[in-house]
This record gives C-alpha cells, structure tokens and sequence, in this order.
C-alpha cells in the first residue's frame, strides 16, 4: 500500500524515464508533487526503495531504476520483474505450517496482518503494503478491522512500548486525547503518539522527555487507528 505522493512520485519517475530514459532530478520532483523541500523527497524515494518499486543504482548520479509498479496499473510489468523488499520481519505471534489444521486446532485463533513498521520517534514514511501476518489472542481485538506494526524507535518507552514490539492497532479516523494513535502527517510520515488537541491544533506527544511533543494544523493530521494491544517477542 502506498501513500497518495508515493503513488505520485513513482508514476511520475517512470513516465520520465520512459520519455527520456534519465530520471528527473530532485528540483523536478519537488515541484511536480508540490513540496515545500527536497527532504520530502529524500523520504519518498527511501520508502520506494524499502518498498521494492525502485532502486537507486550506487556510484551514479540521478540514477534510478523502476522495479515495479502497483498491480492495478502495471501487473506484466510486475510478474516479470518481481523484487523482494528488504523488510524486517520477525516470528513474532507465528505458528509453524501444520499437515492438517482439524477445527480444533483453528478454534481461537485470528489472523491479522502486519503493515510494516512505525516510528516511536523520529516519524518515518507512511504504513507500508502488507509484510506478512500474525496471530493473536481473540480477547485483544475490540470489534472492527485490526492491522499490525511494527515498532520502530523509543519514543514511547514510559508507556511500555519498546524498539522491536508489534503494536495492534484498531482501524479509525477519530481518537479521544490521551489516546495513543497511529498519526499520519502531511500524508507522507507515520508516527505512534499520544493524541492531544491544543486549542483547534493537534498535538503529537511522545512518552520519552528526549523527544518533542510535535503541534499541527488539524489538516495536517490524519489518525489512521488506535493503540488496543502489544505483543513482544523475547
């Protein structure tokens, strides 16, 4: 899954490619999306490239390959040129292939899937495509659509949520303050914060005095769920 300027971006330095067969540079991808900076698009590219859909190719300047494009637009070109992202993953809440699964063995059991990972920190690009999914306790989800991530960071440490844990996360677009959300910035930064509201502004709060509680625009701000659950592996 991507976010809105991923897509944008990607399909942008494919066309240019076709075009002419040289990337454009990062000046002409700034103001094709429309950004403020070229640090936008450092994040960008580096999500593309964690994702699989491009490779930077080493000791070339503006050198950029496209590895794939998403399904719905190019599924050829994808089955010809599959790319395994380099993402972290861990056995956490996996259960080993069995024979044969009876009824019994099943019983309990709900599946989930895990998003990638998310910054307890310095916010990093959006929730990535699906990486795999893990199994958990029936008793932690609260009703409605549930996803997993993985945590990236330790901004959230005085509320138990360490580097390496997988949060459970329930899919909404509202949040009550205090609550810990999934936050989405500017469509392109995911961040696991508490939500705050200051006056009409909203306010991103880590729980570790080393970071700053962040402040935004109510625009700027999208909540994508709410914190229900926490495994860890150890």
């Amino acid at each position: 899954m991507l976010t809105r300027k991923q897509h944008e971006l990607l399909l942008f330095i494919h066309e240019r490619l076709k075009e002419t067969g040289i990337p454009p540079s990062f000046d002409e991808m700034k103001e094709a999306l429309d950004l403020a900076s070229k640090s936008g698009i450092h994040r960008l590219i580096t999500a593309l490239e964690e994702r699989g859909f491009i490779r930077r190719l080493p000791n070339r300047a503006r050198a950029l390959e496209v590895l794939r494009l998403p399904d719905s637009i190019a599924p050829g070109l994808n089955a010809a040129r599959k790319f395994s992202p380099s993402v972290i993953e861990g056995s956490l809440g996996r259960t080993p292939p069995k024979p044969a699964a009876s009824n019994d063995d099943l019983a309990g059991v709900v599946s989930i899937p895990v998003m990638g990972r998310i910054a307890a920190g310095v916010p990093i690009d959006a929730i990535q495509h699906q990486t795999h999914s893990i199994v958990v306790p029936p008793d932690m989800l609260t009703g409605g659509e549930h996803f997993a991530l993985e945590v990236k960071g330790d901004s959230m440490i005085e509320a138990g949520i360490f580097d390496g844990d997988t949060v459970i996360i329930r899919e909404t677009q509202t949040a009550s303050p205090g609550e810990i959300v999934v936050a989405l910035v500017d469509d392109e930064e995911a961040t696991l914060k508490r939500f705050r509201r200051k006056g009409a502004s909203i306010a991103l709060e880590a729980a570790n005095p080393a970071y700053e509680t962040r402040i935004f625009g109510p625009d700027r701000v999208k909540v994508q769920g709410r914190l229900v659950g926490l495994m860890r592996r150890y």
